[in-house]
């Protein structure tokens, strides 16, 4: 699913670990306008990668074009500059992206990207933050990127900001991507969207309890959606992870997720991963 050029050689490369959200639950509304919510992330052996060259210059620039992204939108070269800034750094860095995660797809590659950018970047610019002053940082750019910096799975709450380790049974999971790019805002503003869940713990959880409120409002809206579930349904039960449009699947062995994964239709494109606690590092 790569779409980006392939990373220079002689460079560490540096995982950007893919996500899914076992459940996501919207059980209110803060007064700032904010969603709060209750989730699982799920983080996935597979996902983008990622090379630094460091520079004296104190300049910073992605050299992979991303369709649709300009270097100045990028997470990434914005996660880079906060950190520079904020550590007093006087370095730069040129970013080679591997993007092989779909955009959109609510699987956290955005996310990902610039939490690993964050740890690679405080390691090799010698910046000295502690982990907690990352996540202090990733959180400026985005609600899910504490959780890739922690790189742990995660019972999440609040704005998806307030973070507990979780242990979850080993996996092996089939994501299937319909091709579409979910407008995640929009989503959020939907008057059909369950805003009002009840709070369910880490032992519900556990039990069976927990769906993705997202689910109905994307199916309808989305009809690869509906269709990439429908399929996946046959080999396990087909889930969402945030808010789309990404759908996948558990399986107990690797062999039987890629066993589906030969059956998958040719309008989808789909991938095979391990669940997995993670760690970005080189």
């Amino acid at each position: 699913m790569s779409t980006s050029d392939p990373l220079p050689a002689g460079l560490p490369v540096w995982p950007a670990p893919a996500k899914l959200n076992l459940f996501l639950h919207i059980v209110g509304r803060r007064a700032d306008g904010y969603h709060e919510l209750q989730t699982v992330f799920q983080l996935l052996e597979f996902g983008d990668r990622l090379a630094f060259e460091p520079t004296g210059d104190g300049e910073i620039h992605r050299v992979t074009a991303v369709e649709g992204v300009s270097e100045a939108d990028d997470l990434v070269v914005k996660a880079a500059r906060l950190l520079r800034d904020s550590a007093g750094v006087r370095r730069g860095v040129r970013i080679h992206l591997d993007k092989r995660l779909p955009m959109g797809g609510g699987l956290g590659g955005g996310s990902s990207d610039a939490a690993t950018t964050l740890v690679a970047l405080n390691q090799l610019w010698e910046a000295g933050l502690e982990r907690d002053e990352l996540m202090a940082l990733g959180l400026r750019l985005g609600a899910d990127v504490p959780v890739f910096v922690n790189a742990r799975n995660a019972w999440a709450e609040g704005v998806g900001e307030r973070l507990e380790a979780i242990v979850l049974p080993e996996a092996w999971y089939l994501v299937v991507a319909p091709g579409v790019h979910v407008s995640t805002p929009k989503l959020f503003s939907d008057p059909e969207l369950t805003r009002d869940c009840p709070a369910i713990t880490i032992r519900d959880f556990l039990g069976g309890a927990g769906q993705n409120v997202f689910e109905p409002l994307v199916k309808k809206k989305y009809p690869p959606v509906a269709a990439a579930m429908k399929w996946l349904d046959q080999f396990a039960e087909a889930k969402l992870t945030g808010t789309g449009g990404c759908v996948f699947g558990a399986f107990a062995s690797e062999r039987e997720a890629r066993d589906a994964l030969r059956r998958l239709p040719g309008e989808f494109e789909g991938f095979v991963s391990r669940g997995s606690p993670a760690a970005n590092g080189p």
